[in-house]
């Protein structure tokens, strides 16, 4: 079974390019923090990462395009595909790369504005929360922060 699942943060933009055909195909590096946390030499802990290059095609490289950035932090599931060619010195050089076949999201517009300083998402506005009492749902007074809320 040839089964990839990474979560972490995009090191750039997406590069996304077209086939001749019309297929979109974006390339991309994920940063994976490891489990383990290094010391260095100055007595301190050092965070190590790894540095996973990913391909997508066809919606999902749409996708990426649309609404992946430099900093975003996603989940993607896919599979790991090796490959070769040939130089321009004439030397073999092998490649490993992950092809995505899902990604999402890995947290909220507000977390991701919080660890982009800010400059990250935009917050869009919401409409006020409904004040119909036969509409089943329950209403939110004004001033509560929905910070908490799963669907957030």
């Amino acid at each position: 079974m040839n089964k990839v699942i990474l979560m972490g943060r995009l090191t750039r933009d997406p590069d996304v390019r077209y086939s001749q055909s019309g297929l979109a195909i974006a390339r991309y590096t994920l940063a994976v923090d490891r489990r383990f946390v290094r010391s260095n030499e100055g007595g301190g802990d050092q965070q190590t990462a790894d540095f996973i290059s990913c391909v997508v095609f066809g919606k999902g490289a749409e996708f990426a395009e649309k609404y992946l950035h430099q900093g975003t932090k996603i989940a993607a599931s896919g599979r790991i595909q090796t490959g070769s060619y040939t130089n321009r010195d004439g030397q073999k050089v092998y490649t490993t790369e992950v092809v995505v076949e899902d990604q999402e999201f890995a947290e909220s517009k507000n977390a991701a504005a919080q660890n982009m300083g800010g400059g990250g998402y935009r917050q869009e506005s919401r409409p006020a929360p409904s004040t119909a009492l036969d509409d089943g749902f329950m209403n939110i007074p004004d001033g509560v922060e929905d910070e908490g809320l799963p669907f957030n």
